[in-house]
């Protein structure tokens, strides 16, 4: 290359700078030239930074400064639209500017309690100081403002062009500081394809258990990131190689069941993993599709957690888990109430789990109406999802089983859209409601009410809907047999 020509390295540093002056935009430079004029230093760091060279920006943006926050607050008060100091004990400060939205922290060079991973904060007063105190050096990489001069100590662009996760200094000492970094690692192994290197892999498995301290909210915030990545697999992977899954998500690394020499299973870990990968491609290539579903791919990465506990050996070499499902949805609901999910996310998946094996349990695909109407009703709002995780948990090699299973599934799909054709499969109910079934027997709110709706539903689950005239002389004529 001659040696007037800039480097594919230079020219890619170059096309970050200018994406970032463009998705920055005139109150960024404004604000650098604010803080110029005032004599402080103002810089574009982290994850803006590192996104602007992987050709993405977002309309949030870190900046870091030598300015206290004290300092920042009188410089942006009268500047910005709106101003927010929650954040502000630990050196934040948050601003609105129009659409724009901006964290400025003052120079970090805090000291960690080893017991919490929460920062003793002091002030630096250098950005080579700041930015040798960051998790990745991926994300230790800044622009200066007003200027946007490009500022990497740490090789941060070579590691992003080899697809690596280095930190600044030593691993040991910024995992021991923060030990969320190291579920950090795994999520970008999702986001960004970057791959630990060894140094980094071995720290976080010496420091494994340091993860303990931090909050199982941090720790949730991590793993949803992680999940909702476009690899999965690679940081699921990492955790469980490092030993930070048996403390975090200690079902995942138990599906690594030791097969006996003489019983054959299919391996439960690796599986799990694939169904995850096919619930993810399906979420766009079955109808209706969707973006990154967190309870879908919770639901798939776990449906199989009971197994371990139900497995059992049996005759002629056979291995059973029988009410895996049962079990693995009561296991499901334990860790995810542990991990302080919401409530909602806790049920749906532990549902999901619960159900999926509910297809294979009506054979070869000879379902009656009746059937078809439960296994609606069950699934409920979740009735796509399960249609989705069903369908990703066949992982059989053997083609022509795969191809019978599809066809079967497919079937029942049809099914179901004829039958919605003609009932409101997505909300069954029975044909008279608690008022209708008081007045028709004479009878007080109570037990018999609910008993009464109970029978007409099951008639209107095995018949479909039945009509009001035909309702009552069933309700009548159960009521007198009662």
């Amino acid at each position: 290359m001659p040696a007037h020509e800039p480097s594919p390295t230079a020219l890619r540093v170059a096309a970050a700078t200018a994406a970032l002056q463009d998705a920055a935009g005139r109150p960024v430079r404004e604000l650098g030239e604010r803080f110029a004029d005032a004599g402080y230093e103002l810089a574009l760091v982290g994850g803006p930074v590192r996104d602007a060279l992987l050709g993405r920006t977002g309309a949030d943006l870190d900046l870091t400064t030598d300015a206290h926050p004290a300092q920042v607050l009188e410089l942006v008060r009268d500047w910005a639209d709106a101003v927010w100091d929650v954040g502000i004990r630990f050196g934040t400060v948050g601003v609105r500017k129009g659409d724009r939205q901006l964290e400025i922290t003052t120079y970090r060079a805090e000291a960690y309690d080893p017991a919490s991973r929460k920062p003793v904060v002091t002030y630096g007063d250098r950005l080579d100081d700041d930015l040798v105190r960051r998790d990745f050096t991926v994300n230790a990489m800044a622009v200066r403002l007003p200027s946007f001069a490009f500022v990497d100590r740490h090789d941060g662009v070579a590691d992003l062009e080899a697809g690596v996760l280095r930190t600044p200094g030593r691993p040991q000492d910024s995992f021991t500081d923060d030990p969320l970094r190291m579920l950090r690692a795994a999520r970008f192994a999702s986001q960004l394809g970057l791959r630990a290197t060894a140094e980094v892999e071995a720290a976080m498995t010496e420091l494994a258990e340091r993860i303990e301290i931090v909050s199982a909210e941090r720790v949730r915030e991590e793993l949803s990131r992680l999940l909702l990545g476009a690899d999965p697999r690679a940081g699921l992977a990492l955790l469980v190689r490092t030993g930070l899954a048996a403390r975090v998500l200690p079902e995942l690394p138990a599906l690594a069941l030791e097969i006996d020499e003489h019983h054959r299973h299919k391996d439960v870990y690796e599986h799990s993993l694939t169904v995850l990968e096919q619930a993810i491609a399906l979420e766009t290539a079955h109808q209706p599709a969707s973006g990154p579903d967190l309870v879908l791919r919770l639901a798939a990465l776990l449906h199989d957690v009971g197994k371990p506990r139900t497995r059992r050996f049996e005759a002629g070499g056979r291995v059973s888990f029988h009410h895996h499902e049962v079990v693995g949805a009561r296991m499901v609901r334990k860790r995810l109430t542990a991990l302080r999910y919401p409530k909602d996310v806790v049920e749906d998946v532990s549902r999901l789990v619960e159900l999926h094996l509910r297809f294979h349990g009506y054979g070869d695909g000879d379902w009656t109406d009746a059937a078809v109407r439960r296994y609606v009703r069950d699934a409920g709002d979740l009735l796509v999802r399960l249609h989705k995780l069903t369908r990703a948990d066949c992982t059989t090699r053997n083609r022509r089983k795969a191809e019978r299973l599809a066809r079967s599934y497919d079937a029942l799909e049809e099914r179901i859209a004829r039958l919605a054709e003609q009932e409101e499969l997505a909300a069954i109910r029975p044909d008279l409601d608690g008022n209708q079934i008081m007045a028709l027997l004479d009878i007080p709110p109570g037990r018999a009410v609910g008993e009464a709706y109970r029978y007409l539903l099951e008639l209107r689950m095995e018949h479909g809907p039945l009509g009001a005239e035909r309702a009552e002389a069933e309700l009548r004529a159960w009521w007198a047999a009662r």
